[in-house]
């Protein structure tokens, strides 16, 4: 889970049928899973060539399914009081999970939800972790936003990521890309203002396959459904939307149709 500041490091799944969700998703995306602890907490991380790529873990009853994001910081205590000097809003912490991190779950002053959070020391990053492309490593950072220039100014000033560059999109308005530090050519994600459609602020995620048609015909195979797609983007890469059998949005990129 090791990451440099500012960058997202790991990514979260809520649901309330963590055993339905396991085997939807390794279908689907091609992940193994490994159990993590036990008692009233149990987690579940999955895996890319063993290198733990996200987690899942069971919501409380009634709360909402969704994919979160987490996003490395120095000081997840200095954070927060940066985060809700912004307008943001703190839901959760700082808490400590022992040997491993420090994390806060906040939310932006638009209402979009993310973590923030300290690896421990004594975490070593693996000598060498899969890379985008490779099929189940997370490939793209999405945030739908109520404004996109408030939800940049937010972002950029708490966490360093730099425009890319913006993108017209006609009726749809600005996409804006956004570095997180490592130069990458199309950046980390993007930020664009939402549609009417979506009914609330968010980040979404996308996971790389070998093939978005064929990963979503595993999506329909396995009880889920495609919202978009797939769709050509620029880049080359071909993209699709989906909601998974509890009701969570996802979705996968892959440079095959």
């Amino acid at each position: 889970m090791y990451t440099p500041k500012g960058k997202f490091g790991w990514y979260e799944l809520m649901t309330p049928d963590t055993a339905a969700s396991e085997a939807f998703y390794t279908k689907v995306i091609g992940w193994t899973t490994s159990q993590v602890g036990g008692g009233d907490m149990p987690y579940t991380t999955f895996n890319v060539d063993g290198y733990g790529v996200a987690g899942m873990l069971t919501g409380p009853p009634g709360a909402p399914s969704f994919w979160i994001g987490y996003i490395s910081v120095d000081d997840v205590d200095a954070h927060v009081v940066k985060i809700e000097e912004a307008g943001g809003k703190l839901w959760k912490g700082p808490t400590d999970v022992p040997g491993m991190l420090r994390f806060a779950v906040c939310s932006d002053p638009q209402g979009a939800a993310f973590i923030v959070f300290t690896s421990d020391p004594a975490m070593q990053s693996p000598a060498n972790p899969p890379q985008p492309p490779t099929p189940g490593t997370i490939g793209w950072n999405e945030l739908y936003a109520t404004d996109l220039e408030s939800a940049w100014t937010f972002y950029s000033t708490l966490f360093g990521w730099t425009k890319l560059s913006d993108m017209d999109m006609g009726a749809m308005g600005t996409y804006r890309l956004f570095d997180e530090g490592d130069n990458k050519p199309m950046g980390a994600g993007g930020i664009m203002t939402k549609p009417p459609a979506i009914d609330r602020p968010y980040w979404g995620f996308y996971f790389n396959v070998d093939s978005t048609s064929a990963a979503i015909e595993r999506t329909t195979a396995a009880g889920g459904s495609l919202i978009n797609g797939p769709s050509q983007v620029p880049g080359g890469g071909w993209i699709a939307t989906a909601v998974d059998p509890q009701g969570v949005v996802f979705s996968v990129v892959s440079q095959n149709k």
